[in-house]
């Protein structure tokens, strides 16, 4: 996202180095619009040698597949998002067991992320797609489909042992 004024003041950013980067600063204010990465969790299930994806029912790379997985909101820790997501596009009840990985995503065309990804065993529930997953399914590592992200990929491989 490129901001052009500032959000304390409403005067126009200039660019200036700040901390040895180039960054936007107020003028007016002295305000730094710092960017940051946007936190994201997701939560791999294996069960019976296959693992959880869902398709992607919206853009960006609507049609392929991924973990379960999205953004924080403001009032929620990382594991309650990762539960919350996985509830969302699987409909299934989940346990998170251990924290997989922490990855860098700098593949979304939307933002810079921050990817926490956990393992997790099902509680309950009965798999169906919803909110923006198009399909929910259990592949086996030798089937996997299209996967939309590198770090879903290097966290697949991880889960099954393979990283």
């Amino acid at each position: 996202m490129e901001y052009k004024f500032c959000s304390q003041c409403g005067a126009k950013f200039e660019e200036k180095v700040i901390d040895h980067r180039r960054r936007l600063y107020c003028p007016a204010c002295g305000f730094v619009q710092y960017q940051n990465p946007v936190p994201a969790a997701a939560v791999t299930i294996i069960q019976d040698g296959k693992i959880l994806l869902v398709k992607r029912a919206v853009e960006p790379r609507k049609g392929l597949w991924s973990l379960p997985a999205g953004f924080l909101e403001i009032d929620e820790s990382v594991e309650e998002c990762a539960v919350r997501e996985l509830k969302e596009e699987t409909n299934l009840d989940v346990e998170l067991s251990r924290l997989l990985a922490v990855y860098s995503v700098f593949d979304d065309p939307r933002y810079i992320c921050l990817l926490v990804v956990y393992s997790g065993k099902i509680l309950g529930g009965e798999l169906k797609s919803g909110d923006d997953a198009a399909d929910a399914r259990f592949f086996p590592p030798s089937a996997l489909p299209e996967i939309a992200w590198n770090v879903h990929r290097r966290a697949i491989a991880l889960a099954f042992g393979e990283e």
